[in-house]
């Protein structure tokens, strides 16, 4: 006799698609944190607010979705990326000149920033997403994201994507703005690190789990870079596209990746059971 159960899967399958997706909407959440507290000037803390309201509800109607659904799982990816963006930059940050009009002191309303620097910043968000897989680990969860089919699975699996791409964030600005390399070199070292990941993916002893989650943090400094590159000042090492032009671009190209996969997608169905 044997018992079969289906269940349906709501997180996306790790294809090459995924990763391109992952890039442009990691980019975009870099671009489009600074649109609102920095071109807009609502500053770090309101925007940082405003986009964690944006992250929760993007996140019940992921969480409410019977099956995967792109536009809902790659909308709460985007939000996670705005908000890691904005609240990476509260922490590290105070209200600095280069986003400030002339003879203003201020940016947006709120407290201006921690200031806690990059290394202090990067050391809090790596030892918060240890702590998040250290309870991961405890709760008996798989770390697989497509056999993530519960509720306290997907709690978990946000909760970590939600730190990492703050992390990402931190880990991006440092590279851009700290460590000398500018924005391409900080993108080329980012992009260096992936490949070698790749090249990892062959080695049997090393676990693709591990694997996909050290790619999935150093794809947001990545993203982080690459916006920074498209919108910052020539003179500064970047491209000057601006960040309202740069997130319109970019927005169009993710929800292009994401109706061309809700036109593709069909249900995947996982069947479980044992034979007696």
């Amino acid at each position: 006799m044997t018992t079969t159960q289906s269940v349906t899967k709501k997180l996306p399958e790790v294809t090459l698609a995924f990763w391109i997706m992952k890039i442009a909407a990691t980019t975009l959440g870099e671009t489009a944190g600074d649109l609102f507290s920095q071109t807009l000037r609502l500053g770090y803390f309101l925007t940082t607010l405003a986009l964690f309201l944006v992250f929760v509800v993007t996140l019940v109607v992921q969480l409410r979705s019977a099956r995967y659904q792109p536009f809902c799982y790659w909308t709460v990816i985007l939000s996670t990326s705005m908000a890691g963006t904005t609240l990476s930059d509260f922490m590290n940050r105070e209200a600095d000149p280069r986003y400030l009009p002339a003879g203003e002191t201020s940016l947006g309303w709120g407290p201006q920033g921690l200031g806690l620097g990059y290394p202090q910043g990067a050391a809090i968000l790596v030892s918060l997403l240890l702590l998040v897989f250290l309870c991961w680990k405890l709760s008996g969860m798989t770390f697989r994201i497509t056999e993530i089919v519960t509720l306290r699975g997907e709690a978990l699996f946000w909760t970590a994507i939600l730190v990492s791409n703050t992390l990402g964030t931190s880990m991006g600005d440092f590279l851009s703005d700290s460590s000398g390399l500018g924005y391409l070199g900080g993108a080329a070292l980012v992009t260096a690190l992936l490949l070698v990941l790749v090249t990892l993916t062959r080695v049997p002893a090393v676990p693709n789990v591990l694997l996909f989650w050290i790619a999935f943090v150093l794809t947001r400094p990545l993203g982080a870079t690459a916006g920074d590159l498209l919108t910052k000042p020539v003179a500064k090492g970047g491209l000057d596209l601006g960040t309202a032009g740069s997130s319109a671009v970019l927005l169009t190209v993710l929800l292009g990746l994401m109706a061309y996969q809700q036109a593709t997608r069909t249900p995947r169905l996982r069947n479980t059971g044992d034979g007696v």
